[in-house]
């Protein structure tokens, strides 16, 4: 097997705060003498040796080469196992300054310390048995978390949820596979009353299945969350979008005129409606144009409308659907990302046309309802009816592999198919859902996860 990316026998630092001026900073170590190197640079060498795990001792980091003080800190000392990583560990409280930050790395690094690699405490964390692999994945979730409810579900994975639920689907498949290995060990002998020597149930299969499904088709909401929707504002030119954008931002960053064209080129900004992450595109007005620059902000937000996962179309309600709208409407392949928005409502105008929301951007008429059509259409049709859910490809693939083998032994059990390769479809279902755990995992795969990770976590 292909060896780990760093070498877990070093003992390890780096900054767990950000890289830039604070009152405060936090820097971590871990390591088998990761303790007693920290000790060593230490002002009250003797009482961090002596100190219990959870204890907080104050005193001066020392530069090993030149006796100097370094920064007044508080170092909190954790002994293994309770740590993070599951190591002995010491973590320094300094100030915030970047030259003091600077220079208490230096110092650790003379000490004996090397630099830690992204993910590298986590992943320790993982292979010391702290987090299994869901658990792991989680802490970059929690870290990355664009909006509270985000946050909350990484959260949620990261106090086990997953694990639990992924626990279950295969405690359920290693019973079946009992029964099937003792009927393969002892097929003269009758198992659960069952004299034709089947011990499957198809109904117990088909549920098994469907809740596998289930929980793989969970990644669509999962993946929502973490990456977020692209939303784009189209429609003619004064229909609204840059009110309409200001609103949904709640604040004044697009500018708004009564000049067809004012909005030359897209603009974007993150908002958080219902929780969840959307990254909305106020995009020129579609008119043809002769003035270049305009033109060129037209093409890119043609770009921006097609590349979208959700498009807001904008007709205004005064001057009602023309040919250019009913055209774009028409043609618009994918109406399943399309929300049409009737805005101005405020001015009275036409009656609003079936499928369109109508919206006011100066009174917040009819947001919440566009709000609960933007939620529906980020989610789909599933929408969000778990607090489980997973949110990586890896583990959406291996979910799809453990059901997959599930159907096939389906089939098997309805044919009364040999046992034995029935048995090693269920196997593969357990090996995928250890996979997802990190019971059964490579090297690679681990690598691939923690690498992404941030350094210090």
């Amino acid at each position: 097997m292909k060896e780990l990316e760093y070498n877990t026998d070093d003992s390890i630092a780096a900054l767990a705060t950000g890289w830039e001026e604070s009152a405060l900073a936090v820097i971590r170590t871990s390591g088998t003498d990761s303790i007693e190197r920290a000790a060593a640079i230490f002002s009250n060498s003797a009482g961090m040796l002596a100190a219990e795990g959870g204890r907080i001792i104050y005193g001066f980091v020392i530069d090993p080469e030149t006796g100097e003080k370094v920064d007044e800190v508080l170092a909190a000392v954790f002994r293994a196992p309770k740590s993070y990583t599951g190591e002995n560990s010491v973590e320094f409280f300094c100030h915030g300054g970047l030259p003091a930050v600077a220079t208490m790395l230096s110092a650790l690094k003379k000490g004996g310390f090397r630099d830690a690699g992204p993910g590298e405490f986590t992943m320790r964390a993982f292979i010391n048995g702290k987090l299994d692999l869901t658990r792991a994945e989680a802490v970059h979730e929690i870290v990355t978390a664009k909006t509270p409810r985000a946050h909350s579900l990484a959260l949620n994975r990261l106090s086990g949820a997953l694990e639990e639920r992924i626990d279950g689907l295969k405690k359920r498949i290693v019973d079946m596979l009992s029964k099937v290995e003792l009927l393969l060990d002892y097929p003269e002998d009758e198992l659960d009353g069952q004299a034709s020597g089947y011990p499957l149930d198809e109904t117990e299969l088909s549920r098994l299945c469907e809740d596998i499904e289930c929980l793989a088709e969970s990644f669509r909401a999962g993946r929502v969350f973490r990456e977020g929707v692209p939303v784009a504002l189209a429609g003619r030119t004064n229909a609204g979008k840059s009110s309409l954008f200001n609103l949904l931002l709640k604040e004044d960053r697009a500018i708004v005129s009564e000049f067809h064209g004012t909005t030359r080129d897209y603009i974007e900004s993150w908002i958080n409606v219902n929780g969840i992450p959307l990254r909305l595109f106020d995009t020129a007005g579609l008119r043809a144009s002769e003035n270049s620059v305009e033109a060129e902000g037209i093409k890119r937000s043609g770009e921006v409308i097609a590349d979208a996962g959700i498009v807001l179309y904008l007709v205004d309600s005064a001057e009602g659907l023309n040919s250019e709208d009913e055209t774009f409407l028409e043609d618009f392949e994918d109406k399943s990302r399309l929300i049409p928005v009737w805005s101005k409502i405020d001015r009275g105008g036409n009656s609003v046309p079936e499928g369109f929301i109508p919206v006011s951007a100066m009174t917040a008429e009819g947001l919440p309802r566009l709000e609960q059509a933007l939620s529906d259409s980020a989610l789909g049709k599933k929408g969000l009816d778990d607090e489980v859910i997973i949110d990586s490809i890896r583990q959406r693939d291996l979910l799809s592999r453990a059901a997959e083998a599930v159907r096939t032994v389906q089939a098997a059990t309805a044919q009364q198919a040999p046992l034995d390769a029935v048995a090693m479809e269920l196997k593969d279902a357990v090996d995928a859902l250890g996979e997802i755990t990190g019971e059964v995992s490579s090297a690679d795969i681990l690598n691939n996860i923690f690498l992404k990770f941030c350094v210090g976590k």
